[in-house]
């Protein structure tokens, strides 16, 4: 059944072609309600009778900034990459499909609610008007969506795909039983885990008396837009959306506003499965019974030249999830959940909350498996929320590796309630930061306790930006949306705190005799002199980065639970050789490339944007910017995160510091905004690049939040299809 609902599904957008005139009619009655009006900036503000029409415009809006990425996002979760790249990506897409289940997604469109129905439709409906307005624009592969498809992605970050850790190449492996293959990771490279960060401002501790909000997330730049909903039936929110979702993923609206980081609670589990072959069946043991393995045969389309080929796999499962991998001779089976329609209507209802008792009843529907939740509303409340969904578990288990999958103490008890779950409302300290780093640091002396709560609750350790926002915000007082901003824009590099006076002490120790004393005592003496705070003149930036990166190797064989603990460690047992030859292959490479060891980061480090491409093209010979950000893996809370391209020898940004937001709340709102680059992935957009030159200095723009104000700067207005 599962797969005739799949094959039936691909006909139907083969043949969508054909338009039918009765869609035409609504499509064009439906635009007719909606409003566009691109301020100077280029960013939608899209104004709807209804919330279906608000999406129904978002949708188009999306398309004419960059239909590419939304066609792609779609392309990715449906688990259909390989029909447009090649065979390389078939068990890329069927590692998705086994954990996302279309025929689930159509079943949940077909009892959805009215309300959410409303809303898919106007969703298929906004995007299908615009392919049928814009003949022009090639799709792909998708010519035509259907409203399910919302319903396959059901939070905001497209590569929130939970596994355990079993990896692609595993899942491979293990279905062509051939152990050389290269291990291959899933496809989602657009929203890659470098981290985001998250303030919330209590009133006392603002200059106004009013609670702020920073919003901070670190993508791939360009994988979220800005933009703004309003219907007459009470929506009326700001923020950024990832490219194909209807709801304001990271934003605010009137009363509050949210900021998600990724969160990394265990949501997902693995279990060694014990399994026997009997003729050419294969059955599992669980609870002293032989269980059989179901069987389920997925057809893999993927791209074979100028044609569409297809390969069949057939994939096992036991009652606990698919089988995904071999380790040990174990079968390994994942339990997850990565899509549910209450996730889709929890991200929604989010947008529309009008207080706290509202937003926390939203959160009470513990659909949101991927993100921790900062909060800040009008009433002066600030909240934090480490992960939503977490599953309770016998503790006595180690639940970050497998768990034993023939008995049954090893099964999920159900769900955490959300008072279970790590929280933080109106902390004594007046402030909360998540950095994607632990919760039990989240706000100072007022941080939750690790004792109180399970260990599966909070996996990831302490970071270095994590250490310099506490830093940071427990330190200042009188905040107003500018010195938020600075707070967000520190570029502390904490992680260089224990690595420059190891590296400094080493070099005291060298003999008078040894070459190193000569060729490094000028980069030695300029790093010994840094403030650690990178930028675009300094050269001590340029010389830490690089020479750091050639120790990361050697840092993660340290002793010491997590990177934190390692740097700290290698810095306090590596030898001279270990600190100073690094140092040395840094100062070579930099005259080898630049003609001088001496050459500030900003000439080094650059921002350039050329094609709006999925895969950015980068050219040492166009124009570009010079970015005085690093990596926050260094602890810089402005993370920009670059790397040398092929065939050049400067180093250009690709991800970090995306769509950033400061909101102070009161009787009425107050933002200031920063984008990356811009709104439209045209080249020939003004609003391609406009904002490039503020993003690389921090310099942010107002927000338009209210109407009168949107029209004073409006640059054009219309209705979707002119």
């Amino acid at each position: 059944m599962r797969l005739l609902l799949i094959l039936l599904c691909l006909c139907v957008q083969v043949t969508a072609q054909s338009v039918d005139p009765t869609a035409i009619s609504r499509w064009k009655a439906q635009a007719s309600r909606v409003t566009i009006i691109r301020d100077n900036w280029g960013i939608p503000h899209v104004y709807g009778k209804s919330d279906a029409d608000a999406v129904f415009g978002l949708m188009y809006a999306q398309c004419e900034d960059d239909f590419k990425r939304v066609e792609y996002n779609y392309i990715d979760i449906l688990g259909r990459t390989a029909e447009i790249t090649g065979i390389d990506n078939i068990y890329s897409d069927l590692y998705t499909r086994l954990v996302i289940d279309s025929a689930g997604a159509i079943a949940d469109y077909g009892t959805s609610p009215a309300w959410l129905k409303k809303l898919l439709n106007a969703w298929a409906d906004g995007m299908n008007y615009y392919l049928y307005k814009n003949p022009q624009v090639k799709p792909a592969l998708l010519s035509h969506f259907e409203p399910w498809y919302p319903l396959m992605w059901t939070d905001g970050s497209i590569s929130a795909i939970n596994t355990g850790g079993i990896t692609a190449g595993e899942l491979r492996n293990f279905y062509t039983n051939d152990p050389s293959v290269a291990a291959i990771e899933p496809l989602h490279h657009e929203d890659i885990h470098t981290g985001s960060n998250g303030f919330a401002i209590a009133p006392q501790l603002s200059a106004s008396g009013k609670p702020l909000l920073y919003i901070n997330p670190h993508v791939t730049f360009y994988f979220r837009p800005e933009v703004h909903m309003v219907s007459e039936e009470g929506l009326n929110a700001y923020g950024a959306v990832t490219w194909g979702q209807f709801f304001v993923y990271q934003g605010f609206n009137e009363h509050c506003g949210w900021m998600h980081t990724s969160g990394y609670a265990d949501v997902a589990d693995i279990y060694a499965e014990k399994v026997e072959q009997q003729g050419s069946n294969y059955f599992y043991q669980y609870d002293g019974k032989q269980l059989p393995l179901k069987k389920s045969t997925y057809t893999l389309s993927y791209k074979d030249g100028s044609r569409i080929s297809i390969k069949q796999v057939t994939t096992y499962a036991t009652h606990h999830g698919p089988v995904m991998a071999k380790r040990n001779g174990q079968w390994l089976t994942v339990k997850a959940v990565n899509r549910d329609m209450n996730g889709l209507i929890q991200a929604w209802q989010r947008t529309r909350s009008t207080d706290f008792a509202s937003f926390k009843k939203n959160m009470s529907l513990l659909a949101n498996a991927s993100n921790n939740t900062v909060y800040a509303d009008d009433k002066g409340n600030i909240a934090y929320w480490h992960g939503n969904f977490v599953p309770r578990r016998d503790t006595s288990f180690d639940w970050s590796k497998p768990v034993d999958g023939t008995i049954k103490a090893t099964e999920w008890q159900g769900l955490h309630p959300l008072d279970e779950t790590i929280h933080l409302f109106n902390p004594a300290s007046g402030w909360i930061q998540n950095c994607n780093s632990t919760p039990y640091t989240a706000s100072g002396s007022s941080s939750p306790k690790k004792t109180d709560y399970p260990f599966y609750m909070a996996t990831e350790p302490d970071n270095f930006r994590g250490i310099n926002a506490v830093k940071v915000l427990r330190s200042q007082r009188d905040y107003t949306i500018d010195k938020l901003i600075a707070a967000g824009y520190d570029t502390y590099l904490a992680a260089f705190e224990d690595l420059v006076p190891a590296l400094v002490k080493a070099y005291a120790s060298l003999p008078s005799t040894d070459s190193l004393r000569t060729s490094l005592a000028g980069p030695v003496n300029e790093l010994s002199k840094w403030d650690l705070h990178c930028g675009e003149q300094s050269i001590a930036t340029s010389l830490a980065v690089e020479w750091g990166q050639r120790l990361q190797a050697a840092i993660n064989r340290a002793a010491g639970g997590d990177f934190v603990a390692r740097t700290a460690s290698f810095a306090q047992t590596a030898s001279a050789k270990e600190l100073l030859e690094p140092l040395q292959a840094t100062v070579q490479h930099l005259q080898q490339r630049f003609g001088s060891w001496s050459t500030p980061w900003g000439s080094i480090n650059r921002y350039q944007r050329l094609t709006g491409g999925l895969q950015e093209v980068y050219d040492d010979s166009k124009p570009s910017i010079p970015a005085g950000f690093v990596a926050s893996t260094w602890g810089c809370l402005p993370s920009y995160v670059s790397r040398t391209m092929p065939g050049g020898i400067k180093r250009y940004g690709y991800n970090g510091n995306s769509f950033i937001c400061a909101v102070e709340f009161g009787k009425t709102v107050k933002a200031k905004s920063l984008l990356a680059g811009g709104n439209s992935s045209n080249p020939q957009s003004p609003h391609f690049g406009d904002q490039a030159a503020m993003y690389t200095k921090g310099q942010f723009k107002d927000v338009l939040f209210y109407k009168p104000d949107v029209l004073k700067h409006a640059e054009r207005t219309y209705h979707p299809g002119e």
